[in-house]
């Protein structure tokens, strides 16, 4: 039998620090106009692959624009563990050194992609055929993301994953040391896992084809085409399009200039169309078919939004978007084949949403459901926690809207760890009637560092709350 020991004679309980997640809760006071004009930062998604195809490249490749988010930051890091030479010029600008398709060195150490989904999906597939081994990991909503959706194809060149149940973060993956071309359909439309295979098959012999039924964002195959890979598509005769790529080019590098986000000029475009009395500018944003979904569909709620200034940069069709308040915004049905063109933008859509006069319906965005967090859930939670009426649905959701005047706010959001929830939140709080506060901002920095003094600067009223440090009582210290 095992009995407690007694407390020593003259035992004290005493306070023990215990390390705790700091947050950092920001509230968002309903504003007046906000006006401006916006630098939203680089295209996350072209940033990232710059970095990767600059690797994969013989010489320098210089960026001007990149996206200086934690998440791109972390791939730039991953690069250099792969041996590459990657160096920071300046704001925005950015030097690559890279080995070739075939060059890659196996990293020393585990690879921390933090909480960029697309970079360690994109970074699995540029190793996956090399002969060398990595260990990824991240942070707490990366572990949880589920990367067997990834590793299924790249199986198929012969690559090898070890690790936790689920195909989940950490694990190891051992590249081919004689990979072979693959065919492969995507299952679901992912522009990540097309980017991983095509990025496998760079270093595989022959040809890999990657056949999608929907068409997804095809920042991929425009940079492989720039750096000089041989790159082909056309429908396929089954249904949807085929593209191949040819293996063992000599990639060459070039200078890309990266054209600004359009899922992040979401946000400010989203608080113009919310706030009264708002006129806000944001140039120079990429109008990518694939990416411009959202702005399409604010065009069919009769939001107030004019395209100036059409023009190309580095292959991508950009323009000046400029906002202004919409008092009248309808809702609509989202046609769910538009999905993969905004899927990062379904979190604002619906806070704009509230805004709207009738139901705005989305549905076919079950994706959703794997990003950062579960993005139908958190958005649901937000908008009912905020006076706002929401159906759920299995893959995706309708918004009940109020109407300009009629968001009631005053609730404290939860993120999830999620950067688009806490964005979205603080944008459905810019016209409510009551205060509405995101539980933690840090998760932010991740892809739009500058948000909220760019919103400051708009004329947004934003309230932070220094972190505090917690402390836990424990019994049994000696004193």
């Amino acid at each position: 039998m095992t009995s407690t020991p007694a407390r020593p004679t003259g035992a004290m309980p005493v306070t023990v620090p215990v390390p705790v997640p700091i947050t950092v809760p920001v509230t968002v006071h309903p504003s007046g106009p906000l006006r401006g004009t916006v630098e939203v930062p680089g295209d996350k998604s072209v940033s990232h692959r710059a970095l990767i195809l600059g690797t994969l490249a013989v010489g320098e490749t210089t960026v001007e624009g990149l996206l200086e988010g934690e998440d791109v930051i972390a791939t730039a890091a991953a690069m250099r563990a792969f041996g590459a030479s990657v160096r920071r010029l300046g704001p925005g600008r950015w030097s690559v050194h890279g080995l070739g398709t075939g060059g890659l060195l196996e990293p020393e150490d585990v690879i921390d992609c933090g909480n960029a989904g697309t970079g360690v999906r994109l970074i699995m597939g540029m190793m996956a055929t090399c002969p060398i081994a990595a260990t990824f990991t991240g942070d707490a909503s990366l572990r949880r993301r589920p990367m067997g959706r990834i590793l299924a194809p790249l199986a198929g060149f012969g690559a090898v994953a070890a690790g936790r149940a689920g195909g989940l973060l950490p694990l190891t993956l051992t590249g081919a040391r004689d990979p072979v071309p693959v065919t492969y359909r995507l299952p679901v439309a992912s522009a990540q896992v097309k980017s991983a295979v095509l990025l496998a098959g760079l270093n595989a012999p022959g040809e890999t084809v990657v056949i999608e039924s929907e068409a997804t964002r095809d920042h991929t195959e425009r940079m492989l085409t720039a750096f000089g890979a041989e790159v082909s598509m056309a429908p396929h005769p089954e249904g949807g399009r085929a593209i191949r790529v040819l293996g063992r080019p000599e990639l060459t590098p070039c200078h890309v200039v990266v054209p600004r986000d359009p899922s992040s000029a979401a946000f400010p475009v989203a608080a113009g169309l919310i706030a009264p009395g708002s006129e806000v500018t944001v140039p120079g944003i990429s109008l990518n078919p694939t990416r411009a979904g959202f702005y399409d569909t604010l065009l069919d709620m009769g939001a107030d939004l004019a395209l100036e200034n059409r023009r190309d940069a580095s292959g991508e069709p950009v323009a000046d978007l400029c906002a202004r308040h919409s008092g009248a915004l309808r809702g609509v049905a989202v046609p769910p084949e538009r999905a993969p063109s905004m899927i990062d933008e379904y979190p604002v859509l619906a806070a704009l949403a509230a805004y709207a006069e009738g139901d705005t319906v989305m549905r076919g965005i079950g994706e959703l459901r794997v990003k950062e967090s579960d993005r139908i859930s958190a958005m649901v939670a937000c908008l009912a926690a905020n006076g706002v009426a929401v159906t759920e649905h299995e893959d995706g959701m309708t918004v009940h809207g109020l109407g300009p005047d009629g968001v009631p706010g005053g609730a404290t959001v939860a993120t999830e760890l999620d950067h688009r929830i806490a964005m979205s939140a603080l944008c459905l709080g810019l016209g409510a009637q009551a205060p509405v506060t995101v539980d933690d901002a840090r998760p932010i920095a991740t892809s739009f560092p500058g948000f909220m003094p760019i919103m400051e600067a708009l004329g947004a009223r934003l309230e932070r709350t220094e972190p505090a440090s917690a402390e836990v009582e424990t019994a049994g210290v000696e004193a």
